[in-house]
């Protein structure tokens, strides 16, 4: 085996194969190539493997006794996001097309040339790399999407899709749903005193207090402005307005410094709270939590209101 240049990829690769001398000789190799390896002598074996192994390519013959190397390719392509390269020394049984009907993303006849192999591999790993660059760049892109740049909440428009969705749910499964709206008080006040900057700290600060007092099923989105709202799954009214107190407390107890050395400034919130009744549309929904607010404003703010359907009537 010639010298081989050390890679710049990162990656454990598992290479199988019922033949000990050769698993041998491509562990040295892939060794040699500067990837860590692993091997199996069988598709039981590495299968095993796989389920607890952080494993970016499998490297695998095609004749293996019990299950041969097409059917391992196709059941670590259903299970797993693993690449794998099959070899195989027979090529008039099997052809390339069916190795990449079952999910190979490469094939190598034996005996196998050790830098053909690399350089396969390396396309291999290099594909992979870049495809979960462009994974995690989607993935990114949706959450700046779905995201509130100031507050690192969800945004409004991702709050009516969520909206939509739970509402969906709550009419199948016959199952409680509220929603919590609340507003800054004497916002625009506390922002024509400290300034823009000041007041946009309180917001961000604010979106982490609600986080703070959130239970793992609801979710929390800046709504506008200094308004945000709360989605509260299988949750009736009382219980919501148990959680609406839970975050006007830790608000109102919350200070702020809008001035180095000056006094500490308290604010306050306004909550409107209310649940869903059947068949309602999610514009009447949201308005009359919208109108709860407005309540708990009307009676002298830092408070929560409560507002069913049949309290409009």
């Amino acid at each position: 085996m010639g010298e081989v240049s050390q890679s710049t990829i990162d990656a454990h690769i598992l290479i199988v194969d019922d033949d000990a001398e050769i698993r041998d000789s491509m562990h040295e190799f892939v060794k040699l190539a500067g990837y860590s390896s692993s091997t199996a002598a069988s598709a039981e074996e590495a299968l095993d493997m796989l389920k607890d192994s952080n494993i970016d390519v499998v490297i695998t013959d095609i004749m293996l006794p019990g299950m041969d190397g097409l059917d391992l390719t196709d059941r670590i392509r259903k299970r797993f996001e693993i690449d794998v390269i099959v070899m195989t020394g027979y090529s008039g049984d099997y052809s390339y097309e069916e190795a990449i009907s079952k999910g190979a993303s490469d094939f190598v006849f034996k005996p196998v040339r050790f830098e053909e192999l690399l350089l396969r591999l390396r396309r291999v790993l290099k594909e992979r790399r870049l495809t979960q660059e462009r994974i995690h760049m989607l993935e990114k892109l949706k959450r700046l999407s779905i995201t509130d740049g100031l507050t690192k909440l969800y945004n409004s428009r991702y709050f009516y899709n969520q909206l939509k969705i739970e509402i969906d749910r709550t009419t199948r499964y016959q199952r409680p749903l509220s929603l919590l709206l609340l507003d800054i008080d004497r916002f625009k006040e506390y922002n024509d005193q400290h300034g823009h900057l000041e007041g946009d700290k309180v917001l961000v600060r604010l979106g982490q207090v609600i986080k703070s007092c959130l239970r793992k099923m609801d979710s929390a989105y800046r709504y506008g402005g200094e308004e945000f709202t709360i989605i509260l799954p299988e949750t009736e009214c009382d219980e919501a307005a148990t959680v609406a107190e839970r975050i006007r407390v830790a608000v109102a107890e919350e200070s702020f410094y809008p001035e180095k050395d000056g006094p500490t400034v308290f604010i306050s919130i306004s909550l409107g709270v209310t649940e869903y009744e059947w068949q309602e549309e999610i514009a009447a929904f949201v308005q009359r939590a919208d109108k709860a607010m407005y309540q708990s404003k009307q009676a002298g703010r830092n408070r929560v209101s409560c507002l069913f359907r049949s309290d409009l009537r």
